[in-house]
């Protein structure tokens, strides 16, 4: 009695082992990347309390090859009411750099991009892979903002709230 027992054992194992690999590799390469977008209305390249979320604002995703650069995947979205933009992502992009950056702003008023070698808002690098310690599907970017044509008139009172001194325009 006791050899049909211990095959009845090692076989609910086996069961149980070839379910769990299974799970382990049948990842689903599909992503979904959302962030958001806001006019930076004291053009400090972060938002404050009287920052605007922007409806409307358009980003696109690329992904490149590491090696010459080539765009391997690339999708736009467009913000909801809320300045949040959620795009889809079909395949795994381990090997290769993807980001999010801004388009064209909704607003007029509101529209320069910033691009600056040591603190360039207007992209947020993205990781797309399952081999990253991340068991979401759902990725995060870092929020993107268009500079304001003008301060708000209420940044000098943000400013000192903070305990930061404004740059000279």
């Amino acid at each position: 009695m006791a050899m049909p027992y211990l095959r009845a054992v090692l076989f609910v194992s086996f069961l149980c082992f070839s379910s769990l690999t299974g799970i382990a590799h049948s990842h689903d390469d599909h992503f979904f990347v959302e962030g958001q977008v806001y006019c930076d209305t004291c053009r400090v390249q972060f938002i404050t309390r009287v920052s605007e979320f922007m409806s409307g604002a358009k980003v696109r995703l690329e992904c490149k090859d590491r090696e010459g650069g080539h765009i391997t995947y690339s999708i736009d979205g467009e913000t909801d009411d809320s300045g949040t933009y959620h795009l889809p992502v079909d395949g795994n992009h381990e090997d290769e750099i993807c980001e999010v950056e801004l388009m064209k702003s909704s607003n007029p008023e509101c529209d320069e991009i910033h691009n600056n070698s040591w603190a360039n808002k207007s992209s947020s690098r993205i990781s797309l892979t399952h081999n990253n310690g991340m068991s979401s599907k759902v990725r995060h970017a870092n929020p993107l903002g268009f500079y304001a044509k003008e301060a708000h008139s209420e940044c000098p009172e943000v400013f000192k709230e903070l305990g930061i001194l404004p740059n000279d325009p």
